[in-house]
């Protein structure tokens, strides 16, 4: 396990990725697989190596509503905060490409902060990245039409894939966008007719 990590987390000391790779499990999880809902405690935190994880909010009546990705290299803040204060899962994470995870035992979480610089810098950035990610996302829902808030979920889409085909139904979007599936088929056709995406069946080709 020592290369992946030194591989997908060159932050990391020495002394870290030695201490990852005698304390961590590494465990493979298929597409579709929810490994984290909303409501469980979390006993572990999860480094990602390889695959694709979204991360959703969900509220009382079981909406979702998608808050952003992990990907290889990055771990979730949110449940590395539930980890530290023993509290309840806020999120729900369900796997959308085969992922293969680094689970690090809680109690190591609070010991690597006071033993390891390499290890609080990477649990900082990693609250700092996530903290801005979920205020654009605030922004887009506050601040921005249905149609503009289309276009920057498509987009986001499009950055985390770094592929301009996305696999979406017109359901899925609907879905984490909180709205109508009539509402986004009548947008995106609509985006079609200005020349900003091409549609086919459960599939959207963004041109610009």
């Amino acid at each position: 396990m020592l290369d992946p990590i030194k591989k997908l987390f060159p932050s990391f000391s020495t002394e870290l990725v030695k201490d990852v790779d005698a304390n961590a499990t590494v465990q493979s999880f298929k597409a579709g697989d929810v490994i984290m809902r909303t409501g469980q405690y979390i006993k572990n935190t999860v480094l990602v190596i390889s695959g694709k994880i979204k991360i959703y909010r969900e509220d009382e009546n079981g909406s979702e509503f998608f808050m952003y990705y992990l990907q290889p290299g990055q771990a979730c803040a949110i449940s590395m905060i539930c980890a530290t204060k023993n509290a309840k899962s806020q999120i729900m994470a369900k796997v959308v490409e085969d992922v293969e995870l680094i689970l690090i035992p809680l109690p190591l979480m609070d010991k690597w902060m006071m033993q390891h610089r390499s290890w609080y810098e990477f649990v900082i950035d990693t609250y700092r990245s996530r903290f801005e990610e979920v205020l654009e996302v605030v922004d887009s829902i506050a601040f921005r039409a249905m149609d503009e808030r289309l276009e920057f979920y498509l987009k986001r889409h499009a950055d985390a894939c770094g592929c301009k085909d996305l696999k979406l139904s017109h359901q899925e979007i609907a879905s984490e966008l909180n709205t109508s599936r009539e509402v986004i088929s009548r947008l995106l056709k609509k985006m079609e007719q200005r020349g900003l995406v091409n549609l086919q069946r459960n599939n959207i080709e963004l041109l610009k």
